[in-house]
Order: structure tokens, then sequence, then C-alpha cells
């Protein structure tokens, strides 16, 4: 980084400089299809449009719940309160190839047959209307279809609380 105020600095490295600043809040996003359960923990997020409501979900292609997630028509996408931090670690550093993290956590069948995680502060489950290339990840474009919603959030989980969970899989 160079450390002259307003010093350009070239490609990836000034991207990862103003990125390393940022302080994101984490979802995890679950899915279900053909009687399998999946769920990663996921900073890759947008919402992408106000009318008509749609948000984008970024998954590895290396994880297993993007394997889950490329059969599923919906996806479920929760908000965890900052108390919850053994539940995000779950859905990142355990990988769905060996763990049944499911069996490991409070959640309940939802709108779809989506999972939805009993630790969610907030939760929208969301129909994919849309998947396309995002290079070393594919996004998901959903359209909201079901959610719930305390008047008030908390404080979140965001990236700096998770920045040091080793990875189930390398994104």
């Amino acid at each position: 980084m160079n450390d002259e105020p307003g010093a350009a600095e070239n490609g990836s490295a000034a991207f990862e400089s103003v990125v390393s600043l940022l302080d994101y809040p984490m979802f995890v996003i679950t899915t279900a299809s053909n009687g399998h359960l999946a769920g990663c923990l996921v900073g890759f997020t947008s919402q992408t449009s106000i009318h008509p409501p749609k948000f984008m979900v970024g998954l590895s292609r290396k994880n297993h719940t993007f394997t889950v997630a490329q059969k599923a028509d919906h996806l479920a996408v929760h908000l965890l309160p900052r108390e919850e931090l053994d539940v995000a670690t779950l859905f990142g550093g355990t990988t769905g190839d060996s763990t049944d993290k499911f069996d490991q956590c409070g959640w309940r069948a939802g709108p779809e047959g989506m999972p939805i995680l009993d630790a969610a502060a907030a939760w929208f489950v969301g129909r994919v209307v849309q998947r396309f290339d995002l290079g070393d990840h594919v996004g998901h474009l959903l359209e909201p279809i079901s959610g719930s919603a305390p008047e008030q959030l908390g404080e979140l989980i965001s990236f700096s609380d998770v920045r040091d969970i080793e990875p189930g899989h390398d994104a």
C-alpha cells in the first residue's frame, strides 16, 4: 500500500487496499435440493434492485453449498447476531462434504423447504431467477418471497468477526 495520501496504486493491489478497509456484514446461506441440505458463510452479497426487490449471493465454485445450490430453486439468506459466532464458525469453518452442519445447530423447514436457522436475527428466502459467472464464484440473483425481521437489529456478525476462521474450503 502506498502511504502517500491520494497516491494511486495499480490493478488488484489498489482493489485489495480498498476492500481490506471494509467490514461488511456476513450472511449464512442455506439451501436444499433432492433431500440434501447445505449451507455456508458468505460475504459476497448485495441488494441489486429496489423495485422489484432483488438480492445477489456469490457462492464459491469450490464450496459444497455451491453444488447443492446449482440444483436448487431457492436460497435462504440469514443475518446472525454477534452472540451466534459459533454458528457462523460452523457454517464457515466446516465443509458439508464431510460434516452435517444441520445436526449441530437448531433449524426448521421454512418456505419452499429451505432450512431456516434458529440463530438468525433476520432471514429471507429468495427464488433463484438467474445465475451468472463471477470468476471463482457464481452469482445467484434472488427474488425474495418470504422472510422475517425484527423491528431493530442488534450487533450483527461482520467480516472482522470471522476473518480468522479457517474456511471449510478454499474460496
